[in-house]
């Protein structure tokens, strides 16, 4: 099956889940995503889906991005902890987990690099949302810094999306 015929059956899945269970099930497929355990719906998508589905006012709007800042900084604070008490080997050995050691490796030296500041600059930016989590608790970050740091790049990220969303439909009206 192709790359699109799979978004497709994604895309479809996704909305039948938020229109079955509304905002409750927005939180918890944030959650884990956060957790990076969501490999049946890009993250990318998650916010566009739920403005699209969900969202008939501006309150509603709001909602979807607090639910989607609390429901990730959520799931990435579990597995923050789960690296910050677990550490490399025993992460690496989870079959729940699917980071390779290399690409580890990349994110390990990043964090090194530019020490938490990344972590909000990784979740703003398409493809490593999260991916500084594992090494943020590696390091044994500040669990307050990580969480405020980790909601930060989730606010930005989500709102952005939110604005090319609804830049689209109004586009598209």
């Amino acid at each position: 099956m192709s790359v699109l015929g799979d978004l497709g059956q994604t895309s479809d899945f996704v909305a039948g889940l938020l229109g079955d269970y509304g905002f409750a099930a927005l939180f918890f497929v944030f959650l884990l995503e956060g957790a990076m355990l969501l490999y049946f719906a890009p993250s990318e998508s998650l916010v566009p889906f739920a403005v699209t589905f969900l969202a008939t006012s501006t309150a509603d709007l709001v909602l979807i991005i607090v639910i989607a800042v609390v429901g990730a900084t959520i799931g990435q604070y579990a597995l923050f902890l789960v690296a910050k008490r677990g550490g490399r080997e025993y992460l690496l050995e989870k079959r729940w987990i699917r980071i390779d050691p290399d690409r580890l490796d990349r994110f390990d030296g990043w964090f090194e690099r530019w020490g938490p500041i990344v972590v909000p600059v990784s979740n703003t930016l398409l493809f490593t949302r999260g991916m500084l989590t594992v090494p943020a608790g590696f390091a044994e970050m500040d669990d307050l810094e990580f969480i405020l740091l980790s909601a930060l790049g989730t606010l930005s990220f989500e709102v952005i999306l939110a604005g090319l969303t609804l830049g689209a439909l109004e586009f598209l009206v």
